[in-house]
């Protein structure tokens, strides 16, 4: 089976090569294609990435190509993990939203829709190519921000899921408290992309999220950099991302008195590149750890395995509400457990959402129907709207300012705004 990565060039990539590796009996990979507009860095990731195949006895052959039509034709899956912009881009979201008073992250808030309104477009146009080179061929987006860009390649009848490593990583922390096997253990995962909250973790058909917090609330808080208080009150474990809207103004004083994360992962890019210039690089880089994206291969390597296999197993993904919130419209997608067939993600019922979680959830998603339609339609009245409705601005002042701010940054990739 062909796996075909767009953005093939991402240090990321090892991570997935690694994941290849020890699942292959889960996933029989027989060609990967890394797709890269990028030259000099998809050689780097391809040479390596070949190295760590050989070095594990896989016997997969590494394409390496800037063509899309060249690397997705006869795929069987298409994983979507690019950066329009690249860590520059991201230099910006990070920091601009700041001059207003409000949070720079490259998924939420404004800095979410500065990346969103540059994104989607160019997604829809690789996902077109998709489609006509390998129309079977499922879409596993990875690109932030995931919910938005899933949305829109539904929406575009494409056949994609939107992947996370959020609930992965959480699963398998609960785990090794616990000291069981990660597949014991099943979470209540409730949401939208990085606006998720686990309101149980089951062990063998037991909840047990309550002695967790009793016996890890203290570390887990700090992980989270919320007050072990509130912890305890929610009696649920927020996404870490969650931190921005629980503590939005202590964020912003620490955004502000500290490099931002762009520039710390780019240096990080730089000393990856290098190891993976190496010949004698043939594993996964500790210093991959750092960069983000843990249990990203296993989560996706184990989706696209239940995709082609037929497998029926619950995995949290990004998919269709369908009716699953009540409080949401069909057409919205949300971030919970779903059933994974070759016929695509179907999610499972979830509980009633209390109203704590459930005004955000709506907010939020609200505000993501809004970023969708400035991204496909542009415009500076629907960027201004989707900024006024989001809970981290929802001001017309500073949403007015971000309005002006975002399109003069991003010019080079909005063309509707260069006029």
């Amino acid at each position: 089976m062909r796996l075909a990565v767009v953005g093939g060039g991402s240090t990321y990539t090892p991570e997935l090569v690694d994941g290849i590796a020890r699942l292959r009996d889960e996933l029989p990979v027989t060609e990967l294609a890394l797709i890269d507009p990028d030259a000099a860095r998809l050689e780097l990731v391809a040479g390596v990435s070949r190295r760590m195949l050989a070095h594990a006895g896989h016997p997969a052959r590494v394409l390496a190509t800037s063509s899309l039509a060249e690397g997705a034709a006869g795929a069987g899956a298409v994983l979507f993990q690019l950066r329009v912009g690249g860590q520059a881009a991201r230099e910006v979201d990070e920091t601009l939203p700041l001059r207003c008073g409000c949070v720079g992250q490259e998924t939420t808030g404004a800095g979410g829709l500065a990346k969103a309104l540059r994104t989607v477009p160019v997604v829809l146009e690789l996902a077109s190519v998709v489609r006509e080179v390998a129309p079977r061929a499922w879409i596993v987006d990875f690109t932030n921000p995931v919910g938005i860009v899933t949305r829109a390649l539904l929406d575009a009848g494409h056949r994609a899921i939107g992947l996370c490593n959020v609930a992965i990583g959480l699963q398998r922390r609960f785990a090794a408290w616990l000291g069981v096997d990660p597949a014991r253990v099943s979470l209540g995962h409730v949401g939208l992309n990085h606006l998720t909250w686990e309101r149980s973790v089951t062990l063998d058909g037991a909840d047990v999220l309550p002695a967790l917090l009793r016996e890890h609330g203290r570390e887990l808080a700090e992980t989270l950099g919320l007050r072990p208080e509130l912890l305890r009150r929610l009696g649920a474990v927020p996404s870490y991302y969650l931190r921005y809207f629980y503590a939005h103004d202590a964020v912003v004083r620490e955004q502000r008195s500290k490099p931002t994360r762009a520039a710390e992962v780019a240096r990080m890019e730089e000393r990856l590149l290098e190891l993976y210039a190496d010949p004698s690089v043939v594993t996964k880089p500790d210093l991959l750890a750092q960069r983000g994206g843990a249990f990203y291969s296993e989560a996706a390597v184990a989706l696209i395995a239940s995709l082609l296999g037929d497998r029926g197993d619950a995995q949290v993904v990004n998919v269709r509400n369908a009716g699953t919130l009540p409080f949401l419209p069909d057409e919205a997608v949300i971030e919970v457990p779903a059933s994974i067939t070759a016929s695509g993600a179907a999610p499972l019922p979830v509980p009633p959402v209390e109203p704590l979680y459930a005004g955000l959830i709506a907010h939020v998603s609200a505000y993501e129907t809004l970023a969708l339609e400035a991204a496909l339609h542009g415009g500076a009245d629907r960027v201004r709207d989707a900024l006024l409705a989001h809970p981290l601005i929802g001001q017309d002042e500073p949403a007015e300012e971000l309005t002006g701010l975002l399109l003069e940054a991003g010019r080079a990739h909005l063309p509707w705004a260069a006029g």
